[in-house]
Protein backbone atom coordinates (compact mmCIF):
# COMPACT_ATOMS: atom_id res chain seq x y z
CA UNK A 1 0.00 0.00 0.00
CA UNK A 2 1.40 3.38 -0.93
CA UNK A 3 2.06 6.11 1.62
CA UNK A 4 -0.70 8.40 0.31
CA UNK A 5 -3.23 5.73 1.26
CA UNK A 6 -1.54 4.57 4.45
CA UNK A 7 -1.70 8.05 5.97
CA UNK A 8 -5.47 7.82 6.13
CA UNK A 9 -6.17 4.18 6.95
CA UNK A 10 -4.93 3.85 10.53
CA UNK A 11 -7.39 2.87 13.22
CA UNK A 12 -6.51 5.84 15.41
CA UNK A 13 -6.57 8.65 12.84
CA UNK A 14 -7.23 11.81 14.82
CA UNK A 15 -9.98 14.35 14.42
CA UNK A 16 -7.27 16.88 13.56
CA UNK A 17 -5.92 14.71 10.74
CA UNK A 18 -9.43 14.21 9.37
CA UNK A 19 -10.06 17.93 9.61
CA UNK A 20 -6.82 18.64 7.76
CA UNK A 21 -7.84 16.26 4.97
CA UNK A 22 -11.21 17.98 4.70
CA UNK A 23 -9.51 21.39 4.60
CA UNK A 24 -7.29 20.25 1.73
CA UNK A 25 -10.32 19.02 -0.21
CA UNK A 26 -12.14 22.30 0.44
CA UNK A 27 -9.17 24.31 -0.83
CA UNK A 28 -8.98 22.15 -3.95
CA UNK A 29 -12.70 22.55 -4.55
CA UNK A 30 -12.54 26.34 -4.19
CA UNK A 31 -9.86 26.47 -6.87
CA UNK A 32 -12.40 25.01 -9.34
CA UNK A 33 -15.89 25.36 -7.85
CA UNK A 34 -17.82 24.73 -11.08
CA UNK A 35 -16.03 22.02 -13.07
CA UNK A 36 -17.13 21.61 -16.66
CA UNK A 37 -19.11 18.65 -17.94
CA UNK A 38 -15.96 17.32 -19.63
CA UNK A 39 -14.01 17.48 -16.36
CA UNK A 40 -16.73 15.57 -14.55
CA UNK A 41 -16.99 12.97 -17.30
CA UNK A 42 -13.22 12.51 -17.15
CA UNK A 43 -13.42 11.66 -13.43
CA UNK A 44 -16.26 9.23 -14.08
CA UNK A 45 -14.19 7.60 -16.83
CA UNK A 46 -11.29 7.22 -14.39
CA UNK A 47 -13.64 5.63 -11.87
CA UNK A 48 -14.99 3.17 -14.44
CA UNK A 49 -11.50 2.24 -15.63
CA UNK A 50 -10.40 1.72 -12.02
CA UNK A 51 -13.30 -0.64 -11.30
CA UNK A 52 -12.71 -2.69 -14.44
CA UNK A 53 -8.95 -2.87 -13.91
CA UNK A 54 -9.22 -4.05 -10.32
CA UNK A 55 -12.53 -5.95 -10.40
CA UNK A 56 -11.00 -9.39 -9.86
CA UNK A 57 -8.91 -8.25 -6.90
CA UNK A 58 -11.87 -6.41 -5.43
CA UNK A 59 -14.09 -9.49 -5.76
CA UNK A 60 -11.37 -11.63 -4.17
CA UNK A 61 -11.23 -9.23 -1.24
CA UNK A 62 -15.01 -9.15 -0.80
CA UNK A 63 -15.23 -12.92 -0.92
CA UNK A 64 -12.53 -13.23 1.73
CA UNK A 65 -14.30 -10.70 3.96
CA UNK A 66 -17.58 -12.64 3.75
CA UNK A 67 -15.77 -16.02 4.01
CA UNK A 68 -17.60 -16.89 0.78
CA UNK A 69 -19.38 -14.67 -1.71
CA UNK A 70 -20.88 -15.51 -5.08
CA UNK A 71 -18.72 -14.11 -7.86
CA UNK A 72 -21.70 -13.95 -10.19
CA UNK A 73 -23.68 -11.95 -7.63
CA UNK A 74 -20.78 -9.54 -7.21
CA UNK A 75 -20.51 -9.07 -10.95
CA UNK A 76 -24.25 -8.57 -11.29
CA UNK A 77 -25.02 -6.45 -8.23
CA UNK A 78 -21.78 -4.53 -7.73
CA UNK A 79 -19.64 -4.40 -10.90
CA UNK A 80 -22.39 -4.24 -13.54
CA UNK A 81 -24.49 -1.93 -11.35
CA UNK A 82 -21.59 0.51 -11.06
CA UNK A 83 -20.68 0.43 -14.74
CA UNK A 84 -24.27 1.05 -15.80
CA UNK A 85 -24.67 3.88 -13.28
CA UNK A 86 -21.48 5.59 -14.46
CA UNK A 87 -22.63 5.36 -18.07
CA UNK A 88 -26.06 6.72 -17.18
CA UNK A 89 -24.56 9.68 -15.29
CA UNK A 90 -22.00 10.47 -17.99
CA UNK A 91 -24.69 10.55 -20.67
CA UNK A 92 -27.01 12.90 -18.77
CA UNK A 93 -24.95 15.20 -16.55
CA UNK A 94 -24.40 17.77 -19.33
CA UNK A 95 -28.15 18.21 -19.71
CA UNK A 96 -28.69 18.38 -15.95
CA UNK A 97 -26.02 21.08 -15.60
CA UNK A 98 -27.77 23.49 -17.96
CA UNK A 99 -29.53 26.41 -16.28
CA UNK A 100 -33.30 25.95 -16.09
CA UNK A 101 -35.51 28.83 -17.17
CA UNK A 102 -38.25 29.79 -14.73
CA UNK A 103 -41.30 32.03 -15.13
CA UNK A 104 -41.56 35.63 -13.96
CA UNK A 105 -44.67 37.42 -12.70
CA UNK A 106 -45.87 40.30 -14.83
CA UNK A 107 -44.72 43.02 -12.45
CA UNK A 108 -41.17 41.58 -12.40
CA UNK A 109 -40.74 41.93 -16.15
CA UNK A 110 -38.51 42.57 -17.97
CA UNK A 111 -36.01 40.11 -16.58
CA UNK A 112 -34.89 36.49 -16.62
CA UNK A 113 -35.20 33.88 -13.88
CA UNK A 114 -33.33 30.60 -13.80
CA UNK A 115 -31.98 27.87 -11.56
CA UNK A 116 -28.35 26.78 -11.77
CA UNK A 117 -27.10 23.58 -10.14
CA UNK A 118 -23.93 24.34 -8.24
CA UNK A 119 -21.73 21.65 -6.63
CA UNK A 120 -22.00 21.61 -2.84
CA UNK A 121 -18.27 21.19 -2.24
CA UNK A 122 -17.06 18.18 -0.24
CA UNK A 123 -19.34 15.19 0.36
CA UNK A 124 -18.83 12.61 3.11
CA UNK A 125 -19.93 9.06 2.19
CA UNK A 126 -20.38 6.44 4.93
CA UNK A 127 -20.54 2.88 3.58
CA UNK A 128 -22.15 -0.33 4.97
CA UNK A 129 -20.68 -3.82 4.69
CA UNK A 130 -23.29 -5.59 2.57
CA UNK A 131 -22.38 -4.12 -0.84
CA UNK A 132 -19.15 -2.31 0.01
CA UNK A 133 -18.14 -1.55 -3.57
CA UNK A 134 -21.51 -0.45 -4.98
CA UNK A 135 -22.48 1.57 -1.91
CA UNK A 136 -19.12 3.35 -1.84
CA UNK A 137 -18.64 4.06 -5.52
CA UNK A 138 -22.28 4.51 -6.54
CA UNK A 139 -22.74 7.58 -4.31
CA UNK A 140 -19.22 8.69 -5.28
CA UNK A 141 -20.13 8.58 -8.99
CA UNK A 142 -23.22 10.71 -8.36
CA UNK A 143 -21.23 13.18 -6.24
CA UNK A 144 -18.57 13.47 -8.96
CA UNK A 145 -21.26 13.94 -11.63
CA UNK A 146 -22.55 16.87 -9.55
CA UNK A 147 -19.02 18.35 -9.47
CA UNK A 148 -18.04 17.59 -5.86
CA UNK A 149 -15.02 16.23 -4.04
CA UNK A 150 -15.54 13.30 -1.67
CA UNK A 151 -14.24 11.52 1.41
CA UNK A 152 -15.36 7.90 1.86
CA UNK A 153 -15.55 6.09 5.22
CA UNK A 154 -15.43 2.37 4.47
CA UNK A 155 -16.91 -0.28 6.82
CA UNK A 156 -14.67 -1.98 9.36
CA UNK A 157 -16.53 -5.28 8.77
CA UNK A 158 -14.85 -5.63 5.35
CA UNK A 159 -11.18 -4.91 6.16
CA UNK A 160 -9.66 -6.44 3.02
CA UNK A 161 -12.08 -4.71 0.67
CA UNK A 162 -11.78 -1.42 2.54
CA UNK A 163 -7.97 -1.45 2.48
CA UNK A 164 -7.82 -2.40 -1.21
CA UNK A 165 -10.32 0.26 -2.21
CA UNK A 166 -8.31 2.87 -0.30
CA UNK A 167 -5.25 1.81 -2.27
CA UNK A 168 -6.83 1.85 -5.73
CA UNK A 169 -8.62 5.14 -5.07
CA UNK A 170 -5.26 6.68 -4.06
CA UNK A 171 -3.74 5.40 -7.29
CA UNK A 172 -6.57 6.89 -9.35
CA UNK A 173 -7.41 10.22 -7.70
CA UNK A 174 -5.49 12.81 -5.71
CA UNK A 175 -6.36 12.92 -1.98
CA UNK A 176 -7.61 16.46 -2.53
CA UNK A 177 -10.25 15.09 -4.94
CA UNK A 178 -11.32 11.67 -3.60
CA UNK A 179 -9.96 9.74 -0.64
CA UNK A 180 -10.85 6.78 1.58
CA UNK A 181 -10.74 6.73 5.36
CA UNK A 182 -10.70 3.40 7.21
CA UNK A 183 -11.09 2.58 10.88
CA UNK A 184 -13.50 1.44 13.56
CA UNK A 185 -16.44 3.08 15.33
CA UNK A 186 -14.31 5.87 16.82
CA UNK A 187 -13.13 6.91 13.35
CA UNK A 188 -16.70 6.71 12.05
CA UNK A 189 -17.86 8.97 14.87
CA UNK A 190 -15.11 11.53 14.12
CA UNK A 191 -15.93 11.32 10.42
CA UNK A 192 -19.61 12.13 11.00
CA UNK A 193 -18.62 15.16 13.11
CA UNK A 194 -16.73 16.81 10.24
CA UNK A 195 -18.36 19.91 8.72
CA UNK A 196 -18.99 18.40 5.31
CA UNK A 197 -21.22 20.11 2.79
CA UNK A 198 -23.33 16.94 2.72
CA UNK A 199 -23.20 13.49 4.33
CA UNK A 200 -24.65 10.34 2.79
CA UNK A 201 -24.97 7.48 5.27
CA UNK A 202 -26.12 3.97 4.38
CA UNK A 203 -26.66 1.55 7.24
CA UNK A 204 -28.68 0.75 10.33
CA UNK A 205 -31.18 3.25 11.66
CA UNK A 206 -29.65 3.06 15.14
CA UNK A 207 -26.34 4.33 13.74
CA UNK A 208 -28.06 6.78 11.41
CA UNK A 209 -29.47 8.60 14.44
CA UNK A 210 -25.94 9.19 15.76
CA UNK A 211 -24.76 10.40 12.35
CA UNK A 212 -27.66 12.81 12.06
CA UNK A 213 -27.10 14.07 15.60
CA UNK A 214 -23.41 14.71 14.92
CA UNK A 215 -24.16 16.39 11.59
CA UNK A 216 -26.67 18.69 13.27
CA UNK A 217 -23.83 20.35 15.21
CA UNK A 218 -22.55 21.70 11.88
CA UNK A 219 -25.99 22.03 10.25
CA UNK A 220 -24.71 19.57 7.65
CA UNK A 221 -27.48 18.23 5.41
CA UNK A 222 -27.78 14.44 5.57
CA UNK A 223 -29.11 11.76 3.27
CA UNK A 224 -29.93 8.57 5.20
CA UNK A 225 -30.44 5.18 3.54
CA UNK A 226 -31.58 2.98 6.42
CA UNK A 227 -33.46 -0.05 5.12
CA UNK A 228 -36.10 -1.55 7.39
CA UNK A 229 -38.66 -4.31 7.08
CA UNK A 230 -39.70 -4.43 3.43
CA UNK A 231 -42.99 -6.36 3.21
CA UNK A 232 -44.40 -8.55 0.45
CA UNK A 233 -48.05 -9.23 -0.27
CA UNK A 234 -48.86 -12.07 -2.65
CA UNK A 235 -52.28 -11.50 -4.19
CA UNK A 236 -54.76 -14.33 -4.78
CA UNK A 237 -54.54 -13.92 -8.57
CA UNK A 238 -50.77 -14.40 -8.83
CA UNK A 239 -49.40 -17.94 -9.45
CA UNK A 240 -48.01 -19.07 -6.10
CA UNK A 241 -45.07 -21.08 -7.45
CA UNK A 242 -43.94 -18.18 -9.63
CA UNK A 243 -44.15 -15.77 -6.69
CA UNK A 244 -42.09 -18.17 -4.57
CA UNK A 245 -39.49 -18.50 -7.33
CA UNK A 246 -39.06 -14.74 -7.79
CA UNK A 247 -38.99 -14.06 -4.06
CA UNK A 248 -36.54 -16.88 -3.39
CA UNK A 249 -34.16 -15.40 -5.95
CA UNK A 250 -34.16 -11.94 -4.39
CA UNK A 251 -34.15 -13.14 -0.77
CA UNK A 252 -31.23 -15.49 -1.49
CA UNK A 253 -29.19 -12.77 -3.19
CA UNK A 254 -26.27 -11.95 -0.90
CA UNK A 255 -27.85 -14.33 1.66
CA UNK A 256 -30.57 -11.79 2.41
CA UNK A 257 -28.05 -9.10 3.36
CA UNK A 258 -29.71 -6.44 1.20
CA UNK A 259 -31.52 -3.37 2.48
CA UNK A 260 -34.46 -3.93 0.13
CA UNK A 261 -34.63 -7.72 0.53
CA UNK A 262 -38.11 -9.15 1.23
CA UNK A 263 -38.33 -9.12 5.03
CA UNK A 264 -41.70 -10.79 5.60
CA UNK A 265 -44.42 -12.16 3.32
CA UNK A 266 -48.20 -12.18 3.39
CA UNK A 267 -49.88 -14.99 1.44
CA UNK A 268 -53.61 -15.64 1.12
CA UNK A 269 -55.17 -17.62 3.95
CA UNK A 270 -54.93 -21.34 3.38
CA UNK A 271 -51.88 -21.10 1.09
CA UNK A 272 -49.03 -20.88 3.62
CA UNK A 273 -48.07 -24.55 3.34
CA UNK A 274 -48.21 -24.45 -0.46
CA UNK A 275 -46.04 -21.35 -0.52
CA UNK A 276 -43.45 -22.92 1.80
CA UNK A 277 -43.28 -26.00 -0.41
CA UNK A 278 -42.89 -23.87 -3.53
CA UNK A 279 -40.19 -21.75 -1.87
CA UNK A 280 -38.22 -24.84 -0.79
CA UNK A 281 -38.51 -26.26 -4.31
CA UNK A 282 -37.24 -23.02 -5.82
CA UNK A 283 -34.30 -22.74 -3.41
CA UNK A 284 -33.16 -26.32 -3.94
CA UNK A 285 -33.40 -25.81 -7.71
CA UNK A 286 -31.24 -22.68 -7.50
CA UNK A 287 -28.84 -24.20 -4.95
CA UNK A 288 -28.77 -28.05 -5.02
CA UNK A 289 -26.30 -27.80 -2.16
CA UNK A 290 -25.03 -25.06 0.14
CA UNK A 291 -21.64 -26.33 1.27
CA UNK A 292 -18.89 -25.42 -1.18
CA UNK A 293 -21.45 -23.85 -3.51
CA UNK A 294 -19.79 -20.87 -5.17
CA UNK A 295 -23.21 -19.46 -6.10
CA UNK A 296 -24.27 -18.95 -2.48
CA UNK A 297 -22.97 -16.15 -0.26
CA UNK A 298 -22.11 -16.38 3.44
CA UNK A 299 -23.03 -14.17 6.39
CA UNK A 300 -20.57 -11.31 6.90
CA UNK A 301 -19.43 -12.21 10.45
CA UNK A 302 -19.93 -14.49 13.42
CA UNK A 303 -21.54 -11.61 15.28
CA UNK A 304 -24.26 -11.33 12.67
CA UNK A 305 -24.67 -15.10 12.62
CA UNK A 306 -25.24 -15.04 16.38
CA UNK A 307 -27.64 -12.10 16.07
CA UNK A 308 -29.80 -13.93 13.51
CA UNK A 309 -29.73 -17.18 15.48
CA UNK A 310 -30.72 -15.36 18.67
CA UNK A 311 -33.71 -13.70 17.04
CA UNK A 312 -34.85 -17.04 15.56
CA UNK A 313 -34.56 -18.84 18.90
CA UNK A 314 -36.44 -16.05 20.66
CA UNK A 315 -39.26 -16.41 18.13
CA UNK A 316 -39.25 -20.18 18.47
CA UNK A 317 -39.51 -19.88 22.25
CA UNK A 318 -42.51 -17.55 21.79
CA UNK A 319 -44.35 -20.11 19.66
CA UNK A 320 -43.05 -19.59 16.12
CA UNK A 321 -42.50 -22.58 13.87
CA UNK A 322 -39.10 -22.69 12.15
CA UNK A 323 -38.35 -24.83 9.09
CA UNK A 324 -35.06 -25.04 7.18
CA UNK A 325 -35.42 -25.11 3.39
CA UNK A 326 -33.09 -28.10 3.30
CA UNK A 327 -31.83 -30.69 5.79
CA UNK A 328 -28.23 -30.17 4.68
CA UNK A 329 -25.65 -29.42 7.39
CA UNK A 330 -23.15 -26.82 6.17
CA UNK A 331 -19.61 -28.08 6.87
CA UNK A 332 -17.37 -26.20 4.46
CA UNK A 333 -15.74 -23.87 7.00
CA UNK A 334 -17.60 -20.79 5.77
CA UNK A 335 -20.46 -18.79 7.27
CA UNK A 336 -22.93 -19.99 4.64
CA UNK A 337 -26.28 -20.45 6.34
CA UNK A 338 -29.29 -22.62 5.55
CA UNK A 339 -32.33 -20.36 4.96
CA UNK A 340 -35.19 -20.65 7.42
CA UNK A 341 -38.95 -20.20 6.90
CA UNK A 342 -40.75 -18.97 10.02
CA UNK A 343 -44.51 -19.09 10.60
CA UNK A 344 -46.84 -18.36 13.52
CA UNK A 345 -45.08 -15.06 14.16
CA UNK A 346 -46.36 -11.86 15.76
CA UNK A 347 -45.13 -8.31 16.15
CA UNK A 348 -43.86 -8.86 19.70
CA UNK A 349 -40.94 -10.91 18.34
CA UNK A 350 -37.67 -9.14 17.55
CA UNK A 351 -37.73 -10.99 14.24
CA UNK A 352 -40.81 -8.97 13.34
CA UNK A 353 -39.53 -5.66 14.72
CA UNK A 354 -35.99 -5.38 13.35
CA UNK A 355 -34.64 -5.72 9.81
CA UNK A 356 -33.51 -9.34 9.55
CA UNK A 357 -30.60 -8.87 7.11
CA UNK A 358 -30.13 -12.60 6.62
CA UNK A 359 -31.70 -15.71 5.06
CA UNK A 360 -34.69 -15.91 7.41
CA UNK A 361 -38.19 -15.35 6.01
CA UNK A 362 -41.32 -14.94 8.17
CA UNK A 363 -44.55 -15.91 6.40
CA UNK A 364 -48.06 -14.84 7.46
CA UNK A 365 -51.56 -15.52 6.18
CA UNK A 366 -54.09 -12.78 5.45
CA UNK A 367 -57.84 -12.84 4.80
CA UNK A 368 -58.13 -9.70 2.70
CA UNK A 369 -55.79 -7.06 1.33
CA UNK A 370 -56.94 -4.40 3.78
CA UNK A 371 -55.80 -6.62 6.66
CA UNK A 372 -52.29 -6.81 5.21
CA UNK A 373 -52.23 -3.07 4.49
CA UNK A 374 -53.31 -2.29 8.06
CA UNK A 375 -50.51 -4.47 9.45
CA UNK A 376 -47.93 -2.76 7.24
CA UNK A 377 -49.17 0.71 8.17
CA UNK A 378 -48.97 -0.05 11.90
CA UNK A 379 -45.18 -0.45 11.61
CA UNK A 380 -42.42 1.87 10.44
CA UNK A 381 -42.54 2.97 6.84
CA UNK A 382 -40.38 0.53 4.85
CA UNK A 383 -37.72 1.18 2.25
CA UNK A 384 -39.57 -0.99 -0.28
CA UNK A 385 -42.95 -2.68 -0.62
CA UNK A 386 -43.73 -5.51 -3.01
CA UNK A 387 -47.14 -6.62 -4.30
CA UNK A 388 -47.65 -9.67 -6.49
CA UNK A 389 -50.94 -9.45 -8.33
CA UNK A 390 -52.53 -8.08 -11.48
CA UNK A 391 -55.69 -6.54 -10.03
CA UNK A 392 -55.43 -2.82 -10.83
CA UNK A 393 -57.65 -1.79 -7.91
CA UNK A 394 -55.43 -3.73 -5.52
CA UNK A 395 -52.31 -2.14 -7.00
CA UNK A 396 -53.85 1.31 -6.62
CA UNK A 397 -54.80 0.57 -3.02
CA UNK A 398 -51.17 -0.33 -2.30
CA UNK A 399 -49.95 2.90 -3.93
CA UNK A 400 -52.48 5.18 -2.26
CA UNK A 401 -52.81 3.71 1.22
CA UNK A 402 -49.24 2.76 2.12
CA UNK A 403 -46.00 4.73 2.42
CA UNK A 404 -42.64 3.31 1.39
CA UNK A 405 -39.46 4.41 -0.32
CA UNK A 406 -40.43 2.49 -3.45
CA UNK A 407 -43.03 0.02 -4.73
CA UNK A 408 -42.51 -2.89 -7.11
CA UNK A 409 -45.33 -4.92 -8.61
CA UNK A 410 -44.80 -8.62 -9.41
CA UNK A 411 -41.08 -8.56 -8.58
CA UNK A 412 -38.79 -7.44 -5.78
CA UNK A 413 -35.57 -5.42 -5.45
CA UNK A 414 -35.16 -4.70 -9.16
CA UNK A 415 -36.21 -1.05 -8.86
CA UNK A 416 -32.77 -0.37 -7.35
CA UNK A 417 -31.23 -1.30 -10.71
CA UNK A 418 -33.29 1.34 -12.57
CA UNK A 419 -30.83 4.24 -12.65
CA UNK A 420 -33.49 6.72 -13.72
CA UNK A 421 -35.61 6.12 -10.59
CA UNK A 422 -34.87 7.94 -7.32
CA UNK A 423 -33.82 5.60 -4.50
CA UNK A 424 -34.42 6.44 -0.87
CA UNK A 425 -36.53 5.77 2.17
CA UNK A 426 -39.23 7.57 4.10
CA UNK A 427 -39.44 8.04 7.85
CA UNK A 428 -37.59 5.28 9.69
CA UNK A 429 -36.27 3.86 6.41
CA UNK A 430 -34.40 7.05 5.55
CA UNK A 431 -34.55 10.44 3.93
CA UNK A 432 -33.35 11.86 0.64
CA UNK A 433 -32.30 10.19 -2.64
CA UNK A 434 -29.09 9.58 -4.55
CA UNK A 435 -30.07 7.75 -7.76
CA UNK A 436 -31.21 9.39 -10.97
CA UNK A 437 -31.56 13.11 -11.50
CA UNK A 438 -32.75 13.34 -7.89
CA UNK A 439 -29.30 12.14 -6.82
CA UNK A 440 -27.62 14.83 -8.90
CA UNK A 441 -29.87 17.40 -7.20
CA UNK A 442 -29.09 15.94 -3.76
CA UNK A 443 -25.40 16.71 -4.27
CA UNK A 444 -26.07 20.12 -5.84
CA UNK A 445 -27.38 23.45 -4.66
CA UNK A 446 -30.27 24.59 -6.88
CA UNK A 447 -29.37 28.26 -6.86
CA UNK A 448 -32.09 30.80 -7.71
CA UNK A 449 -30.83 33.52 -10.08
CA UNK A 450 -32.69 36.63 -11.26
CA UNK A 451 -31.34 38.91 -14.00
CA UNK A 452 -32.71 42.43 -14.48
CA UNK A 453 -31.91 44.63 -17.53
CA UNK A 454 -31.18 48.36 -17.56
CA UNK A 455 -34.86 49.20 -17.91
CA UNK A 456 -36.49 49.09 -14.48
CA UNK A 457 -40.21 48.33 -14.57
CA UNK A 458 -40.32 48.19 -10.76
CA UNK A 459 -40.04 51.98 -10.58
CA UNK A 460 -43.79 52.12 -11.23
CA UNK A 461 -44.28 50.60 -7.78
CA UNK A 462 -41.88 52.87 -5.88
CA UNK A 463 -43.25 55.17 -3.14
CA UNK A 464 -44.72 57.64 -2.57
CA UNK A 465 -47.76 55.38 -3.04
CA UNK A 466 -51.04 56.43 -4.62
CA UNK A 467 -51.93 57.50 -8.12
CA UNK A 468 -50.01 55.35 -10.61
CA UNK A 469 -49.13 52.75 -7.97
CA UNK A 470 -52.82 52.25 -7.10
CA UNK A 471 -53.68 51.81 -10.77
CA UNK A 472 -50.87 49.30 -11.36
CA UNK A 473 -51.72 47.32 -8.21
CA UNK A 474 -55.39 47.33 -9.08
CA UNK A 475 -54.63 45.97 -12.54
CA UNK A 476 -52.23 43.30 -11.28
CA UNK A 477 -54.48 42.10 -8.46
CA UNK A 478 -57.53 41.87 -10.75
Amino acid sequence: MNTATQAFTTEDISAEALGDLLARQRASYRANPMPSADERKAKLALLKEMVLRHKDALMDAMSADFSARSRHEMQLAEILGLIEMIGYLSKRLGKWMKPERRSLALHLLPGKAQVIYQPLGVVGIMVPFNYPLLLALGPLATALAAGNHAMIKMPEATPRTSALLAEVIAETFTPESVTVVNGGPAVAARFSELPFDHILFTGAGSIGKHVMRAAAENLTPVTLELGGKSPVVVGPDFPLEEAARRLCYSKSMNAGQTCVAPDYIFVPEGQVDAFKAAYKKAFNTFYPKISDNSDYTAIISERHQSRIAGWVEQARAAGAQVEPVTDEQVDDGTRRQVPLLVTNVDRSMTLMQEEIFGPVLPIMAYKNLQEAVDYINEGDRPLALYYFGFNKAHQQLILNFTHSGGVVFNESMLHVAVDDLPFGGVGASGMGHYHGKEGFITFSKPKAVLYKPKFNGMKMLYPPYGGLVDKVLGFLIR
